[in-house]
């Protein structure tokens, strides 16, 4: 069964008023630093991940999200000392969803080495994505989530597009997943390019998550589609952030899936772009 604009608004306002005033909205104020999710420039810290830190700090990025590359085999204790001395930290990582249902444990240790406070799964395969399938992924996130929460640690979901535009059984994955979510566990990382790649108004999603948004994903998109620097593309970013306050957002991180060889420009372009935009 489609889930009607009434029923959207309706549980947005319902889970705004549910939360307010909770740990979920008890969010600071005032500019964030900006932060790259690092799977952006994967060639470059895959073959060199100190030197890579050093050109993100560099560019004045201050906070790092780590993700491919090869990450998780790397000496995580150097990486953190690495970040120390260049004055980055490390609040969020990405884990996969097997990898982190086959090795909890060494999930929640890889996360602590880093400095995360949170754990992100990033993607869910097409084996997932059918109803019962994904309403059983569902509940593994909560489960998760109660674990991670015990260990210390926050738990959030990172979206595609396919989240909203799949709808088995007339419902779509994101429907199911707001509704069957602990919204006192699972937080959202909301990739603005995706939404907009799926048809949906950013504001809407924003507001129906009111106090749940966990971090930004920030990345353009051109007239044809395509992933571009921030400032380059047509998604209004500076509208989008008027609503800040209420998506309770910690993170601005900049990411570019298929930013071009050789990676920086890319990245200075968004970063300083991000800078003029951040509220």
């Amino acid at each position: 069964m489609m889930i009607g604009r009434r029923q959207w608004m309706a549980g947005g306002a319902a889970l705004a008023a549910t939360i307010a005033g909770g740990p979920l909205m008890a969010r600071s104020s005032g500019p964030k630093p900006i932060g790259i999710q690092l799977y952006t420039v994967r060639e470059l810290f895959a073959k060199d991940p100190m030197g890579t830190l050093e050109k993100v700090a560099a560019i004045g990025y201050r906070e790092v999200e780590y993700g491919g590359g090869g990450y998780d085999k790397m000496d995580h204790a150097a990486l953190r000392k690495t970040m120390e001395r260049l004055g980055l930290t490390s609040p969020s990582i990405h884990v996969g969803y097997e990898a982190l249902a086959s090795d909890f444990d060494g999930a929640v240790a890889m996360t602590k080495a880093l400095g995360a406070d949170t754990l992100i799964v990033p993607y869910m395969g097409e084996a997932h994505r059918s109803a019962e399938g994904w309403k059983a992924a569902v509940a593994d996130f909560n489960r998760y989530a109660e674990r991670l929460k015990k260990a210390g640690l926050g738990f959030a979901y990172h979206n595609h597009d396919f989240e909203f535009t799949l709808k088995p059984a007339g419902t779509s994955l994101f429907d199911t997943l707001i509704a069957d979510a602990d919204p006192a566990l699972v937080q959202i990382e909301l990739d603005l390019f995706w939404a907009v790649a799926a048809g949906e108004d950013p504001k809407a999603v924003i507001r129906r998550l009111a106090g749940r948004i966990y971090a930004y994903h920030v990345k353009d998109r051109t007239a044809e589609g395509k992933m571009t620097s921030v400032g380059k593309g047509v998604i209004d970013f500076a509208d989008i952030f008027t609503l800040n306050e209420i998506a309770g957002v910690e993170h601005f991180y900049v990411e570019n899936d298929q930013s071009p060889a050789p990676y920086l420009p890319d990245i200075t372009t968004s970063f300083q772009t991000l800078s003029r935009l951040r509220a």
